[in-house]
């Protein structure tokens, strides 16, 4: 086996690991950003991934300045990042083959996520897979979002497991601090992000994708 370790539960993140939804974000805060003629640079996007919206917030207006609209900017956002959920936003590779793989291993598996609860069931509802979870950990239950360990050691509790006894799975970097904080075996699937040296330390391994992660479970 390529982890240290046969996990006992697989915990989670979503947007960028499950579901290709931080492409979808960037490219609405790409849009809204030309509706105010100005621009939204990945660099700074970046910086954003895998944080709540209180986190994210303050980057904002570090990037557009003291007085940014934030109530009409992130109304935008979610307005474009709603027409293209409308069209369907696609899962990661791997997405459903390493669930499959739990359910053949009977193994629990929750999701620790910085987005809504709302959220989750519009991005997995169309696929189906909400339910294919033990425990959903989201902001709205979340006292310190990442890069805290708090919604992974949650997410430990709610499936009655010890974090040491954990896999997690995350794209985000800050994701990779929290989940490795909470002293889960940490695995880090890059999507917008691109594994650092920290990250090469903080984790046991780096995944190609989830194809990969469920090769090594069985």
């Amino acid at each position: 086996m390529a982890l240290p370790r046969a996990p006992k539960a697989v915990v989670f993140d979503m947007d960028g690991l499950l579901v290709d939804t931080e492409t979808v974000v960037f490219r609405a805060m790409q849009r809204a950003a030309g509706a105010i003629s100005s621009e939204m640079p990945f660099t700074t996007f970046q910086r954003m991934v895998g944080l709540q919206h209180a986190a994210s917030d303050l980057i904002l207006i570090e990037h557009f300045g003291e007085g940014f609209d934030l109530t009409s900017w992130s109304a935008a956002v979610s307005a474009h990042f709603r027409e293209e959920l409308d069209a369907g936003i696609a899962l990661k590779a791997g997405a459903v083959e390493i669930l499959d793989a739990l359910d053949h291993l009977n193994l629990p598996r929750a999701i620790a996520t910085s987005s809504s609860l709302e959220s989750v069931h519009a991005s997995l509802g169309p696929h189906s897979l909400v339910d294919r979870f033990h425990a959903l950990i989201t902001r709205d239950v979340q006292t310190r979002g990442k890069p805290h360990p708090e919604p992974f050691l949650k997410a430990a509790e709610a499936l009655g497991v010890d974090p040491a006894e954990c896999l997690a799975l995350e794209d985000s970097h800050n994701g990779v601090r929290a989940a490795s904080a909470a002293g889960m075996m940490t695995v880090m699937v890059p999507d917008m992000l691109d594994p650092t040296q920290e990250m090469e330390t903080l984790c046991v391994r780096i995944a190609r994708d989830l194809h990969e992660v469920r090769g090594w479970l069985l």
